[in-house]
């Protein structure tokens, strides 16, 4: 009789329904699993990974002679004065080029939100193409192209040669402007028009809209595709697919990891240089942060003060 009671007592309950809150949240964690399995398998794990292994001497072609060292590897960087020169170089490279591109970026993007210019769609797919180009095949066409100038023109005139590699880097720079580029004319498209209006009836010129409305308004876009240009000038070339070999990188820091790594076989050094330079980088990325209260308008913040 107890046995049959329970089997009618479970038959009237009734489970809960889940809240439509509740099944959204499933259905955002179905549709994210498998970007969370491949975090956690291809980016969290290397990277622990990683950091065990720049305790250790570890090489490539003799994994059995393995020997825990410590902080060794990490005093042998303060030491190791090209490593310095590259981290520095690094950093250069990227007070360099970012402006260079930012700037490009911004006045592209003030050109294809005119309403004057035409074919916008078409001239867009061009500029974000050179993104899918894998840069490789650039890099030695554009060299290719500077040794028959030289051969066919400045040679038989008598001229001195093009300098390729100190044209490269502002050429290579240029030409991985889309994702940027795509990030600031979208920014720049979502300004109220309203607002530029308005400006215009108080006699507010082309410039003056630029920098006081345009420029405070997309700066959101801007500080993410700093933070972005942040990562690949410090060795983030494979995590921004820009599509380059993997022994040829712009970024010095980068380039001297990989020939420690591959030439030198010394993955235990080489794993606590990337380490040292994720450190730089996350520490530069917490100080733009911080820097963001300061330039960086949120609109969501000012509707919950005035809340």
């Amino acid at each position: 009789m107890d046995a049959v009671n329970r089997s009618r007592l479970w038959s009237k309950v009734k489970l809960a329904k889940p809240t439509r809150q509740q099944q959204e949240a499933r259905i955002g964690l179905l549709f994210l699993a498998p970007w969370l399995i491949g975090f956690v398998l291809l980016k969290a794990l290397p990277i622990l990974a990683a950091l065990v292994l720049s305790l250790t001497d570890f090489r490539m072609l003799s994994p059995e002679t393995t020997k825990f060292v410590g902080l060794e590897n990490y005093v042998r960087f303060f030491q190791d004065a090209q490593a310095g020169a590259n981290l520095l170089g690094s950093l250069n490279y990227f007070l360099l080029t970012v402006p260079l591109e930012m700037v490009v970026a911004l006045v592209l993007a003030a050109i294809f939100t005119s309403e004057r210019l035409k074919n916008k769609r078409f001239s867009q797919t061009l500029i974000f193409m050179t993104s899918i180009i894998p840069a490789t095949s650039v890099f030695f066409i554009f060299l290719g192209s500077i040794q028959y100038a030289d051969r066919l023109i400045f040679t038989p005139l008598g001229l001195p040669p093009i300098q390729g590699f100190g044209l490269l880097l502002p050429f290579m720079t240029l030409w991985s402007i889309g994702p940027g580029f795509l990030i600031i004319y979208s920014a720049m498209v979502s300004v109220p028009k309203e607002i530029y209006e308005a400006a215009r009836v108080d006699g507010a010129g082309l410039f003056a809209r630029f920098f006081h409305i345009t420029l405070p308004m997309i700066s959101p876009a801007i500080f993410f595709t700093l933070v972005i240009n942040l990562t690949g000038a410090f060795g983030g070339a494979v995590l921004l697919d820009r599509g380059y070999i993997l022994s040829f990188s712009l970024s010095p820091m980068e380039g001297y990891i990989n020939e420690t790594m591959f030439r030198e076989t010394e993955l235990g050094y080489a794993s606590a240089l990337a380490w040292v330079t994720f450190t730089v980088m996350m520490t530069l990325t917490l100080l733009l942060f911080r820097s963001a209260k300061r330039w960086v308008y949120f609109p969501e913040e000012d509707e919950l003060n005035e809340i």
